[in-house]
């Protein structure tokens, strides 16, 4: 499925109408197209992690998901910018590597694009390209 074939999935008109938002900003802020990681996470730019255990794999730089009960964005764990950049983001809550929020219109959209851009260049210095 195509990144705009799953939003217009979105069941919420106004979650639908926010994915559509978040799609513009991530692209725009990011430089990359988005793409499909899975079933239901629209991400951009792509990293490639080791562990020390010897797993690794591929993932997004940055992403997210309108999902059913909140949208569901993707940063890098991990880093301690994203705490304080958190503290200006406006209405969400926060997991191990993902914030949640309820719409758009409940955060920060200039913090949202620091979250993006923070994110972003920790992977990048984390996790190098060969």
């Amino acid at each position: 499925m195509s990144v705009m074939e799953f939003i217009e999935t979105v069941e919420n008109p106004k979650k639908r109408e926010d994915a559509y938002k978040l799609l513009k900003i991530f692209e725009e802020t990011t430089g990359f197209e988005a793409k499909m990681w899975g079933p239901s996470i629209i991400g951009f730019g792509s990293y490639h992690y080791r562990y020390e255990s010897g797993h690794e794999g591929d993932a997004p730089l940055v992403g997210f998901s309108p999902r059913k009960a909140k949208i569901s964005l993707y940063f890098a764990t991990g880093d301690t910018e994203r705490e304080k950049l958190l503290e200006r983001f406006g209405k969400h809550t926060s997991g191990k590597a993902c914030v949640y929020i309820n719409k758009l219109a409940d955060v920060n959209e200039e913090v949202l694009k620091q979250l993006i851009e923070q994110s972003i260049a920790f992977l990048q210095k984390m996790y190098p390209r060969d």
